[in-house]
């Protein structure tokens, strides 16, 4: 179609073929009889007031200035993706977003940071990651005024506000606020591990999970406390530890309104108000509130894992320490029974 030249026929992108993408041999020959149309009956703009090379797209109040927008605007109604990957053969509607999935293949990444060299496929993808180095959050929450590097970031935080949980677990029906914490989840169900240590071959269900854990063989702990010089591994067991020093607990109980310092301290204390035990014992059923206090319960095993050896002791050596905490404590309570003493006289 020349330039400045308005549909004659509209025909192949009536309200049918756009809700309906047509089959590639009739989109084919309707492209070739418009072309045809257009070279043998060139007429004048049907649309008075549209100046030169401008078009009134069929169906639509679009305005396209340009030949090349208005096939932009077509391959958008129509459906058409005329762009393939030579490699996998996905279909692009755009010789741009083409380029963009190519580089997946050729793990070009043109796009370098110029602070840390860490390199992009995309511009954008550049853009947020400089946020990283220059602290910049441009997106803000309406309600609790807490600021994101990026828009998605954003999104996903001001469901925690309005309470929206859009991702289901088809297992479980647990809602999320997001498909990345669904996907998380979903492993818990699969048993999928897709993270593994390099050192120890250790695999776990998230990227953040098996970073916080070759820390432990790297001995890296880069978080600092500024109060007291002790080092965490990661930022998040920093923040719980400078509670103790600010004495802050932001998390409170609704029954009761005790606080506490950590979310999963809270979790734990709210089951004596619901009355939830989760960890059962396999051999007599028996529920505990906490992991720690199924552990302590060792009944069936017959083991004692407090009063056994110890390492750089005898297992004599531990005995003896038993034995004179007990006379100790047997003292203590004579004491207590016969404030007279052995002798028949009151302590002064």
């Amino acid at each position: 179609m020349s330039s400045g030249t308005a549909f004659e026929e509209p025909v192949p992108y009536s309200k049918e073929n756009i809700m309906k993408p047509l089959p590639e041999e009739q989109e084919e020959i309707m492209i070739n009889v418009e072309a045809l149309q257009s070279s043998e009956n060139p007429k004048g703009p049907e649309n008075p007031g549209l100046s030169s090379g401008t078009f009134l797209y069929p169906d639509s109040e679009i305005c396209l200035s340009t030949n090349e927008s208005l096939g932009k605007q077509r391959r958008v109604h129509v459906g058409e993706k005329l762009f393939a990957c030579s490699e996998c053969e996905k279909c692009f509607k755009t010789k741009g977003n083409l380029t963009l999935h190519v580089r997946i293949h050729t793990g070009e990444k043109p796009f370098a940071c110029s602070e840390c060299e860490k390199s992009f496929r995309r511009k954008d993808e550049l853009t947020v990651h400089e946020r990283i180095h220059t602290g910049e959050k441009p997106f803000a929450c309406s309600e609790c005024e807490k600021s994101f590097r990026r828009k998605d970031e954003l999104t996903v935080h001001e469901r925690i506000h309005t309470g929206e949980k859009a991702f289901v677990c088809s297992e479980c029906q647990k809602c999320f606020i997001s498909k990345g914490e669904l996907t998380k989840h979903e492993r818990i169900h699969t048993g999928e591990k897709p993270f593994a240590c390099s050192e120890c071959q250790k695999c776990f269900i998230t990227k953040g999970e098996l970073t916080r854990h070759e820390k432990i063989h790297t001995g890296e702990k880069p978080f600092a406390c500024s109060e007291c010089d002790k080092c965490f591994k990661t930022k998040d067991e920093l923040t719980k530890h400078e509670r103790i020093h600010t004495g802050e607990k932001p998390f409170a109980c609704s029954e009761c309104g005790k606080c506490f310092r950590r979310k999963d301290e809270l979790t734990i204390h709210e089951r004596i108000h619901t009355g939830e035990k989760p960890f059962a014992c396999s051999e007599c059923e028996k529920c505990f509130r906490t992991k720690g206090k199924l552990t302590k319960h060792r009944i069936h095993t017959g083991e004692k894992p407090f009063f056994g050896s110890q390492p750089g002791r005898s297992t004599d050596a531990v005995l003896l320490v038993l034995e004179i905490g007990t006379v100790t404590a047997l003292r203590g309570l004579e004491e207590e029974l016969d404030p007279a003493g052995p002798h028949g006289r009151r302590p002064h």
